[in-house]
């Protein structure tokens, strides 16, 4: 197999161009050469936002096209269109936050979705990835996969999510955890997202999947238990309940990574039916290995954690947190 990786440099490009090459797949990584892709790939450079930033692709044939792209959905129109005479299939890696909200639990790919346009320019997410969706199918037609992710982590994670809880927890002492530890939640794994595209890529599958695991595959209390043990367990957890969380005007989501009080918000999160994926191969594996392999790449770093620019940062401060634990 030909893979054209639409990046390929960070977090889920970098996952899906490893498992390509594990493979044994020639992988060609078209990137505007901020950091090197991984070792056995081929380099292509441009920056899809600038004029003539597409001509390195001017020639070429793939069987497969993988995108990652969650700028203005120009851009998915634009290498969508170049391309389709010159690759068998195209992969979008989009998002559910495409589901029009609110979602109720139980949600499938046939639900309700936001507007959005491929002639659009840069928006708000989930318009952007939605209209990234409508490109990709304008081009490719049945021939273009949409991959749905939830939320992700794993190693390489560049938006610092189970990191800050990783480095939370390796300092010690009390811990917030916020609402109860039964409190189910909805992920997947990066490199189980990676090796289920090209899974789902290569038996020819088009259309909508949402890529995430299970409902209840874990729990708040499991993820948090694992990043305690696998610090050295010195984090002394004390879970506190959603609505003095509330009332101390500390936010879900970006505050407190990854975790949602119980009602609407958390429904249309962690409530996805991934019955499709599932049909067609998806395998998620174990939260504890998931925590366990990011700490191991985290503590490979020689410095901070790298973050994308766009996304703003995770964790409470110390103050607001002694305010949270009471101290």
């Amino acid at each position: 197999m030909k893979l054209l990786m639409l990046g390929g440099t960070e977090f889920v490009g970098r996952a899906i161009t490893e498992d390509a090459l594990a493979r044994g797949w020639e992988v060609t990584v078209f990137h505007r050469g901020h950091h090197a892709p991984p070792p056995g790939t081929s380099a292509l450079h441009g920056d899809r936002t600038a004029p003539g930033g597409l001509d390195a692709l001017a020639a070429g044939e793939w069987d497969l096209v993988v995108d990652t792209w969650s700028g203005a959905p120009t851009a998915v129109r634009d290498s969508a269109r170049l391309l389709a005479g010159r690759a068998g299939r195209y992969v979008y890696i989009s998002s559910r936050s495409v589901y029009a909200y609110p979602a109720p639990a139980g949600l499938t790919e046939d639900g309700p979705v936001v507007d959005g346009s491929a002639d659009a320019e840069s928006t708000a997410y989930a318009a952007d990835k939605r209209g990234g969706e409508l490109a990709a199918v304008d081009a490719f037609a049945d021939r273009a996969l949409l991959v749905r992710a939830g939320l992700i982590i794993g190693p390489y994670e560049n938006v610092g999510r189970l990191p800050w809880w990783l480095e939370r927890t390796a300092r010690g002492g009390p811990t917030p955890a916020p609402g109860r530890p039964g409190l189910p939640i909805q992920y997947i794994d990066v490199r189980d997202l990676a090796h289920w595209t090209l899974d789902a890529a290569e038996a020819g599958h088009d259309g909508a999947y949402d890529a995430v695991s299970p409902a209840g595959h874990a729990t708040m209390g499991a993820l948090l238990e694992a990043c305690a043990a696998v610090t050295g367990g010195a984090a002394e957890l004390r879970w506190i309940d959603q609505d003095r969380i509330a009332e101390a005007g500390v936010e879900p989501w970006t505050e407190l990574p990854i975790w949602l009080p119980e009602g609407e918000l958390h429904d249309y999160m962690f409530g996805g039916d991934v019955s499709k994926a599932l049909a067609a191969g998806l395998r998620c594996r174990p939260v504890e290995e998931t925590v366990a392999d990011t700490w191991t790449w985290l503590r490979s770093l020689d410095g901070p954690v790298p973050l994308r620019p766009d996304r703003s940062a995770k964790g409470v401060s110390a103050e607001r947190e002694a305010l949270l634990l009471g101290l």
